[in-house]
């Protein structure tokens, strides 16, 4: 019998449940949520997203669009320092954004790509159950946020930091971006995503790609890549997550 598109295929019939002790040992990232006003935001939506309009911050968005699931925002102001108030330090020991409450699993999860493969296992979407394919998505997940992110943050940075004496770190994460991108230009080459099918590897690598300009990136030479950013800025989750996320005020990459 030949094997059907992977989109076709039967998709995994369980959630994966973190046990007890995962979700609240010492050390762990993935905490309990605490239950004061649970009964009441269970009751209005499923989940929680501490947010601030960046990259990351998008992704999320993005897959809770996609999801069709019910959310709340709660913006935070990285400009004003507000992810180091008590409120919400007491959340998660990274004091970083994206951050998301489950309220369904009372479960808090901060870091976008643990957040994304976690939506994508829940919800049984956007991510192949088994396969070359799951691993295809995986790996460009990896990708993104060993190598995309780190290197296109650190460029934002000394791009729009005037200090003296920074034009040797400008260059040299200037120049890996560029390499970065011409990866994506590669890796798109007869395909209309990172890993053939919609998944959330593009969910994680479009909004590092969208910055292009503020990253000095020159995509009129990516054909592929400039393709690829008109094909995902037309879909109706992406417009709808900047849409929303254009109500906070932070401009920061990351």
């Amino acid at each position: 019998m030949p094997m059907r598109p992977a989109w076709n295929r039967p998709i995994c019939s369980s959630v994966i449940r973190l046990p007890e002790p995962w979700r609240n040992g010492p050390g762990s990232t993935a905490q309990i949520a605490p239950p004061a006003t649970d009964w009441f935001l269970r009751a209005v939506s499923m989940y929680t997203l501490y947010f601030a309009p960046t990259a990351n911050g998008h992704k999320i968005l993005i897959m809770l669009e996609a999801l069709g699931v019910s959310y709340r925002i709660r913006r935070i102001n990285l400009a004003q320092g507000e992810q180091h108030q008590p409120d919400f330090a007491r959340l998660t020991i990274h004091r970083k954004i994206p951050l998301l409450v489950d309220h369904d699993q009372a479960l808090i999860l901060p870091e976008s790509g643990a957040i994304l493969q976690y939506l994508a296992e829940k919800h049984l979407r956007f991510l192949p159950c088994v396969g070359p394919e799951r691993y295809a998505v995986l790996h460009w997940l990896a990708w993104q946020i060993s190598s995309l992110g780190p290197m296109a943050g650190q460029s934002y940075h000394f791009i729009h930091q005037e200090a003296e004496g920074n034009q040797y770190a400008r260059s040299r994460y200037q120049e890996q971006t560029v390499h970065l991108f011409n990866t994506v230009e590669k890796a798109l080459a007869g395909r209309d995503f990172i890993a053939r099918m919609y998944s959330i590897a593009d969910m994680a690598i479009y909004p590092w790609l969208r910055i292009h300009a503020q990253l000095q990136v020159d995509i009129q030479t990516l054909p592929n890549v400039a393709g690829y950013l008109k094909r995902m800025a037309a879909r109706e989750e992406v417009l709808t997550a900047y849409a929303k996320g254009a109500r906070s005020t932070s401009t920061l990459p990351g």
